[in-house]
C-alpha cells in the first residue's frame, strides 16, 4: 500500500474510532507486531531454530539444567527448577530424559533423604563442555542483527522485566 493510502486509512480508522466506545478504540489500534508477548515469541522462535540446528539433540531446557548444574554443581531438584525457572513437573521430565541417556545421575541428599539431587555424569559433563562453544555462537547469532550496544542494552532491559 503506498504511503498516501496508508495515512488514509490511518486517518479514517482514527476518525471512525473517535465515535466508538473505548474498547471498540483498543481494538482498532492493536496491532500484533508492536506487542512484546508476539515480538519476544518471534524472537524466542528465531532463537530455538538456531539453537536445534547447532545443538541437535537436547532441547534448550535439557542444556539449560545441564549449563545450571555444571556452573554450580549438584543441586537439588527444587533448587536447579528454581535457578532455571522451571516448574517442578516441567523439571522432572527434563532431568528424567537426562538421566536416560545418561547425562545426569540422581540420589537421595544426605542430609534430607527427601530432596534428589542431580549431577552431571562424566558423560554430561563431558558433553556440555563440548557444547558450551556452540551455545556461545548460538547467542551471537540470535543477537546478530543488533549492534554492540543494542545488545548490551536488550539484554540489560529483558533482565530488568525477567
Amino acid at each position: 500500500m503506498p504511503d498516501d493510502t496508508a495515512d488514509l486509512a490511518d486517518t479514517a480508522i482514527r476518525v471512525a474510532a473517535a465515535s466508538r466506545p473505548a474498547d471498540t478504540d483498543a481494538a482498532e489500534a492493536y496491532r500484533l507486531d508492536a506487542q512484546i508477548g508476539y515480538l519476544l515469541r518471534r524472537a524466542s522462535q528465531r532463537h530455538l531454530a538456531i539453537f536445534a540446528e547447532r545443538i541437535g539433540d537436547l532441547t534448550s531446557t535439557q542444556f539449560a539444567a545441564m549449563a545450571r548444574v555444571y556452573e554450580r554443581g549438584p543441586l537439588s531438584q527444587a533448587d536447579l527448577g528454581r535457578a532455571t525457572a522451571m516448574d517442578a513437573a516441567t523439571l522432572k521430565g527434563v532431568v528424567d530424559r537426562l538421566q536416560a541417556r545418561g547425562l545426569v545421575a540422581m540420589a537421595p541428599s544426605l542430609k534430607d533423604r527427601r530432596r534428589v539431587i542431580v549431577d552431571l555424569t562424566a558423560e554430561g559433563r563431558a558433553l556440555f563442555a563440548r557444547l558450551a562453544t556452540a551455545a556461545f555462537s548460538i547467542s551471537e547469532d540470535t543477537l546478530a542483527p543488533l549492534t554492540a550496544e543494542e545488545r548490551r542494552s536488550l539484554l540489560s532491559l529483558l533482565e530488568k522485566i525477567a
